[in-house]
């Protein structure tokens, strides 16, 4: 992740009940609550690359 988006601020939040999401610009990537699924390997970095869009 750092190396594909060396300026991030990412930020890890605090929670409960097995929760993970993943946003970009205050958007909602991925959910494995909604998806009620883990993240396929490299799912959630192909997500934040498409929503950021060409850089």
């Amino acid at each position: 992740m750092r190396q594909a988006f060396p300026n991030a601020e990412v930020r890890m939040l605090e929670s409960s009940g097995g929760v993970f999401e993943v946003s970009v610009d205050d958007t909602l990537v991925f959910s494995k609550k909604a998806l009620r699924r883990h993240a396929a390997p490299g799912e959630a970095l192909r997500l934040i690359t498409e929503a950021a869009g060409p850089g």
